[in-house]
């Protein structure tokens, strides 16, 4: 047991476990995107509709951020990226604990939106530069758990965090972000290479973001993740909305969907100890008919327990996907350019955020709720099958690069 730990937690790059500590601090002050409604609506004396506003606001920057982080992310360096993000994000939440008019608000909102979700691109890329092969998984994993803890304790404490005033919650996100940007500027390198002639077309804009999209099976497999994040979007979209319409409280969503993080901390290490030797693209069918049909068994669902059962197997499903389509992801990046796949992988989730609500809700509006969880699990089962035929062509170009580099490296001996 002492043995196992030890693995999950060795073999990686003291560089990692700064970046690792950046990520946990960023997630333990992270308030703003948990309490912003509230804040609206009971500290501001604003309206539902103007809440939802800003929240689109918010969640549209991040669509932005995705776009606009991969490019900085090869552009000007991994670090950089992160330093100048995460400053601003730590500025503009300042400034949002501060305004009080309207269009202030939905400006900062969307600011702090854009700028929060700018380090991503740059944090994955950094992780793949350090790492490689089953180390490259584990620290994807490491760093998902690192987020998902802090998360859940963020969660936690920030209604005794707001007993002191909403302002506070803001400056302690502020401080928090302002802390992890100058820690991961001193203490991680830049990993990023150094681009030779052969590759300054790709560092262009358009051109290297076209690059990625010539990559096709990289960009059916962002097409597979996508719908990935469709699914994991329904539990704060349907089934909030599901289980009041069948006479559960939101007491009772709260205990149901808590499962969803209890689980995550609890196993996300050791399950991902557990396949990090399984093909990937056997573990990503696996995860999105976890996902898919789990959320699936929702449809039946007529007491707690049921809720329960469908967040444990599709919570199942969300450990196992999340650090192999990471490490996916950065394995069949070039290094040129692993700043925009990266920016393209979250923009499958930012996308996602956007697309679900509505979605959602007029499935539900024009069907019943309890169409839209047999969708999820049709859903599932076309990522499923997409995964396994496209991760079968990745598995096949990965080894084909892997042959032609160890040829290099017997010639040049």
């Amino acid at each position: 047991m002492k043995r196992a730990i030890k693995d999950s937690f060795s073999g990686l790059p003291r560089e990692f476990w700064w970046l690792w500590t950046a990520t946990l601090i960023n997630s333990l002050g992270g308030f703003v995107g948990i309490f912003l409604a509230l804040y609206l609506t009971t500290g501001l004396g604003y309206s539902a509709g103007f809440a939802g506003l800003v929240g689109s606001l918010y969640g549209g920057g991040a669509v932005v951020a995705s776009i606009l982080g991969g490019f900085l992310t090869d552009r000007i360096g991994r670090t950089r990226t992160i330093l100048v993000a995460q400053l601003t994000t730590s500025l503009s939440t300042l400034v949002l604990g501060f305004v009080g008019d309207a269009p202030m608000i939905a400006a900062m909102a969307f600011v702090v939106g854009v700028s929060g979700a700018a380090s991503r691109p740059a944090i994955g890329a950094t992780i793949a530069d350090l790492t490689e092969g089953p180390e490259r998984q584990k620290a994807f994993s490491l760093n998902y758990w690192a987020g998902n803890l802090g998360f859940g304790v963020s969660a936690a404490i920030v209604g005794i965090v707001a007993q002191h005033g909403y302002l506070s919650l803001f400056v302690v996100e502020a401080t928090a972000t302002f802390v992890c940007a100058i820690l991961v500027y001193v203490k991680v390198p830049e990993t990023g290479v150094k681009l030779d002639r052969e590759h300054l077309e790709d560092s262009r804009f358009f051109a290297g973001y076209a690059s990625v999209f010539r990559d096709w099976v990289f960009m059916g497999i962002l097409g597979m993740t996508f719908l990935m994040a469709l699914l994991f979007q329904q539990a704060a979209t349907a089934l909030p909305i599901t289980m009041g319409i069948k006479g559960f409280s939101s007491a009772d969503y709260g205990m149901v969907i808590s499962l969803n993080g209890f689980m995550i901390v609890l196993l996300q290490v050791a399950l991902s100890r557990v396949v990090k030797s399984v093909r990937p693209r056997r573990v990503l069918a696996a995860s999105a008919l976890l996902c898919g049909y789990g959320l699936a068994v929702i449809a039946g669902a007529s007491s707690l327990p049921f809720y329960f059962l469908a967040v444990a197997i599709w919570t199942l499903g969300e450990i196992i996907f999340a650090p192999v389509i990471m490490s996916l992801v950065a394995q069949l990046s070039p290094a040129a350019t692993r700043g925009r796949y990266q920016g393209m992988y979250q923009l499958a989730f930012s996308g996602a955020a956007l697309a679900a609500p509505i979605s959602s809700g007029n499935v539900i509006d024009h069907f019943g709720v309890n169409i839209i969880w047999i969708i999820c699990g049709v859903i599932g089962t076309v990522a499923a099958i997409g995964y396994t035929v496209l991760g079968r062509v990745a598995e096949e170009r990965s080894s084909g690069s892997a042959e032609l580099d160890s040829r290099s490296d017997a010639l040049a001996t």
